[in-house]
């Protein structure tokens, strides 16, 4: 008989979606808070070593395979890379129907992938790589609406064919026969939020830098370039759609269109050394006065929803041109920021921005995460933020206030240190202490999850000669240090941050975190495994070994009495975990359950 605690319902009466939360997995992150902490409690630490699979779909689409499934009234939905999405049965697996998207265009930012989609009120939603966003018939697939989230491309990235084959006198960075895999150009790959009847949508691809793959020793790593030069970027936003027509109905920009330069602050928010040359940044001011038009800030992350105040909660991403700092001096506001919209008018709420006038690509890319907690001795309404930095930031809901940063949960090295023409290891790196991946919160054990990562890099500055026609002049990037990177699980006290446990894994972590009332974490390794911890301990009790990597958050639910882990297992080609296109689910044989 499927349990779960009679109390759960009552611990989230502003986040749950529908009556059916229980036994469903609604929305990206379960509820509006992002939690991704299910009520359900049949898979616990003392059974979940029966754990077996029931059921898995291979999809015929293999690439980079990010999503987090939809479960609603026991149809699980998927959506694929390049945009294609499963309406499939949740108990079994079997296909009901399937959408196949027809790309406008496949010359994206940043790669195929997909981070799930929304369902509400009969409807499937989804946004897309070509800058699209699809409404779809639940119960058939068919397309109900499509909108537009831009009118036309209007940056296509230079080619950095020079630096690829060395034609540019530039080899000592190994560049030479590496693979181009990424461009500025507005793209959308998060998956949307639905509250009442708007649909939020971020975009991607503002900031002016390109991802190229190399391979060394028979290892593959991303390195990041990001260009110099004007006009070399583009402007970030979260748009709100009308969920029955698509039509906009607000538009916030992430780069103001006054003040973008801000305050020219030496230090960050909570007291670390910029080493920022502002007397260079204030003489260029005049100069680069334009340059918010251009300015990044890309949208990566789910919003949370506190419907109670009306806010919505969202990060934001580095500016534009990436790393390379000499057109836009400032703070370059509100890039690499935690900020609070208005969810009815997109407004301004506040913002806090985590790294001003970013140089090293850290971008707020975790999803936040809402919960109350205790601080001096009163219940406060928190939002809190697992960052590349390696710190867990957590803030006063309402207000935005810092109330405090954990401890570090990867290890920091020169951070804030500027790229030199020699290179200078700095830890964590663009690559993020916490990239993406969502993390998990179980306020009752006041525990915070999260997917981490040590991955430092070199940074790099180097002038290019002059060459008539060339849009830029030099290039900053960061390479990988070889050999050097791991991936951390860790748990954080949501109290005060502290360190409760870490378990080091061998490869970086991307994906994210799921966890259970019941005392278990489940996440995957981008080689192939899926494994279930001890929340108290971080004990490995249970894990089984895929085809792909499993870089993807998992989800829990129930059909029938049933409780279900799945997951997809598709790896991650920019950090050369192998790929793949199966959906999983797993479940407890008949005799193990309660």
């Amino acid at each position: 008989m499927r349990t779960f605690l009679s109390m759960s319902l009552l611990l989230f009466p502003v986040f749950l979606a529908t009556a059916h939360a229980a036994d469903d997995w609604p929305l990206y992150g379960l509820d509006y808070s992002n939690q991704r902490l299910s009520p359900l409690v049949d898979i616990k630490p003392e059974n979940v070593t029966q754990l077996t699979r029931r059921w898995s779909v291979k999809t015929g689409i293999k690439a980079s395979f990010q999503a987090s499934p939809v479960v609603r009234e026991g149809v699980m939905y998927v959506s694929t890379p390049f945009n294609h999405v499963l309406a499939l049965d949740a108990a079994t697996g079997a296909e009901r129907w399937r959408y196949e998207h027809v790309l406008t265009t496949r010359d994206v930012c940043c790669g195929p992938a997909n981070r799930g989609v929304a369902v509400a009120d009969g409807r499937v939603f989804m946004a897309t790589i070509d800058s699209r966003v699809v409404a779809l018939d639940a119960t058939t697939g068919k397309k109900i609406w499509e909108s537009p989230l831009i009118d036309h491309q209007p940056v296509a990235t230079e080619k950095l064919s020079e630096l690829l084959t060395g034609a540019a006198p530039d080899q000592s960075l190994g560049l030479a026969g590496s693979a181009q895999t990424g461009q500025t150009g507005y793209s959308a790959n998060m998956a949307p939020q639905v509250v009442d009847d708007l649909v939020l949508v971020g975009v991607t691809g503002t900031a002016y830098g390109l991802h190229v793959e190399t391979r060394e020793n028979g290892e593959t790593s991303m390195s990041v370039v990001g260009l110099a030069g004007e006009q070399l970027g583009l402007r970030g936003f979260i748009v709100a759609l009308d969920a029955a027509t698509g039509e906009e109905r607000w538009r916030w920009h992430t780069v103001p269109d006054a003040n973008w330069t801000g305050q020219f602050t030496p230090t960050t928010a909570y007291g670390e050394t910029l080493n920022r040359d502002l007397a260079g940044e204030r003489a260029r001011s005049e100069r680069y006065a334009g340059s918010w038009q251009f300015g990044g800030g890309s949208v990566w992350t789910t919003p949370a929803v506190d419907r109670a105040r009306g806010l919505i909660f969202i990060g934001t991403g580095n500016p534009a041109p990436q790393m390379d700092d000499a057109t836009r001096p400032g703070d370059n506001l509100h890039t690499v920021s935690l900020v609070a919209l208005e969810l009815q008018t997109g407004k301004l709420v506040w913002a806090w921005q985590q790294v001003p006038h970013d140089r090293w690509g850290y971008d707020v890319a975790s999803p936040p995460v809402l919960f109350t907690m205790q601080h001096e001795g009163k219940p406060v309404e928190a939002v809190g933020q697992a960052s590349k930095l390696g710190w867990f930031f957590v803030h006063e809901r309402a207000t935005g206030r810092l109330l405090y940063r954990s401890a570090p949960f990867a290890p920091q090295e020169n951070l804030f240190t500027p790229p030199t023409e020699a290179g200078v290891r700095i830890s964590p790196s663009g690559l993020g202490a916490c990239s993406w991946s969502p993390v998990a919160v179980d306020e009752t054990a006041s525990s915070v999850f999260i997917a981490g990562s040590h991955g430092p890099a070199d940074y790099f500055v180097r002038k290019l000669p002059e060459r008539a026609g060339q849009a830029w002049d030099s290039y900053t990037m960061f390479k990988p240090v070889e050999g050097a990177h791991h991936g951390l699980l860790s748990a954080l006290n949501l109290a005060d941050g502290s360190l409760r446990w870490q378990v080091k894994l061998d490869q970086p972590m991307v994906g994210g975190v799921l966890a259970t009332r019941s005392g278990l974490v489940f996440t995957g390794e981008g080689r192939g495994r899926f494994v279930a911890f001890d929340g108290k301990t971080g004990a490995r009790l249970w894990e089984d070994t895929t085809e792909a990597g499993v870089n993807a958050p998992p989800v829990s639910y129930a059909v029938a009495d049933e409780q279900f882990v799945a997951v997809v297992a598709g790896g991650n080609s920019l950090y050369g975990y192998p790929v793949g296109d199966e959906i999983i689910a797993w479940t407890l044989p008949r005799t193990a359950r309660p």
